[in-house]
């Protein structure tokens, strides 16, 4: 099939890469969010999928918004069959999904109808789900509510975090976008209605959900800090300064008794007191510096009996 591509971040280059691969198929053209500032330079950087359309010799189509007339007669004029779609990142109207006569397919990082919406891995680390996975269905106007062609499986690995998890299921992902494709194209697969039950939604995830609250359980302080590594990055304060936080340990006895955010620094760890057990701090970045292990931190601040991360 003639395929135009629809993406933006790293977690869908692999997709794209195995349906450059693809004997199957021919991409003629890729979607992508316009080049954004990005670095200390704040210079404008195509995204990830636009780069490696670029470096394949691929149009690169990047409207301010899909409704743009000037892109519908541009993708008209590529005429693809299907579109598939990693998250490309913004909504697609009437007028586009019409354009394929196969439509748009979505690869979805999750097992629908579980976890709609634009952050379904955070959500699944966030909620403890012991399994989670990817989904390719036909894209609607609804969000992520269209007919399912395939899914794969992923396990959610106790010290996953979002970007570990993303990278997996995004390689994992790509195979099953590929297969869809070839399905579609031989007309042996199918979309299959979503079940009525077991829908959930997952929003975008803001810095203000990424700040930690350490009244919370250590089981819940742990999935939290997970999902949001390594964006946005969880957080809490400390002598009325951001502390940025890597994942951290629950501390398995109740060998040490702390209040809620009360920190204690060891020689070899640094604890910090939660609903529960206290958590062991792993990485934390200080404003403006570098990531560091939590100890040479708190030698570094001098922690003092009864302080506590706010």
């Amino acid at each position: 099939m003639k395929l135009v591509f629809a993406g933006t971040p790293e977690p869908a280059v692999p997709a794209l890469r195995a349906l450059l691969d693809s004997p199957r198929h021919e991409v003629v053209g890729v979607l992508t969010r316009p080049d954004a500032p990005a670095g200390r330079g704040r210079k404008l950087m195509r995204s990830p999928v636009g780069a490696l359309a670029d470096k394949a010799g691929i149009p690169v189509l990047t409207p301010a918004r899909p409704s743009d007339p000037e892109f519908l007669d541009a993708l008209r004029e590529l005429a693809p069959d299907c579109v598939p779609v990693v998250a490309y990142g913004a909504l697609v109207p009437r007028a586009a999904l019409d354009i394929p006569a196969r439509g748009w397919v979505n690869l979805h990082f999750s097992l629908l109808p579980a976890w709609r919406g634009a952050a379904p891995v955070q959500a699944a680390i966030r909620h403890g789900d012991d399994v989670t996975g990817a989904t390719t269905f036909l894209l609607e106007e609804g969000l992520d509510t269209g007919p399912t062609y395939g899914v794969v499986t992923e396990t959610v690995g106790p010290a996953d975090t979002a970007g570990a998890l993303l990278g997996r299921l995004a390689r994992s992902g790509a195979d099953l976008l590929a297969a869809t494709m070839d399905g579609i194209a031989d007309g042996t697969l199918q979309a299959v209605p979503q079940p009525a039950d077991g829908v959930s939604h997952a929003p975008k995830v803001t810095a203000a959900d990424a700040r930690v609250d350490w009244s919370a359980p250590a089981v819940a302080i742990d999935r939290l800090i997970r999902s949001v590594t390594p964006e946005p990055g969880a957080w809490a304060t400390f002598r009325d300064e951001r502390l940025g936080l890597g994942p951290v340990r629950p501390v398995r006895t109740a060998e040490v008794t702390l209040q809620p955010g009360e920190l204690r620094a060891e020689k070899r760890r640094v604890l910090v007191g939660t609903a529960t057990v206290p958590v062991e701090l792993g990485e934390v970045r200080p404003v403006g510096k570098r990531a560091m292990p939590a100890p040479d931190w708190a030698r570094g601040v001098r922690i003092e009996t009864g302080e506590v991360l706010g």
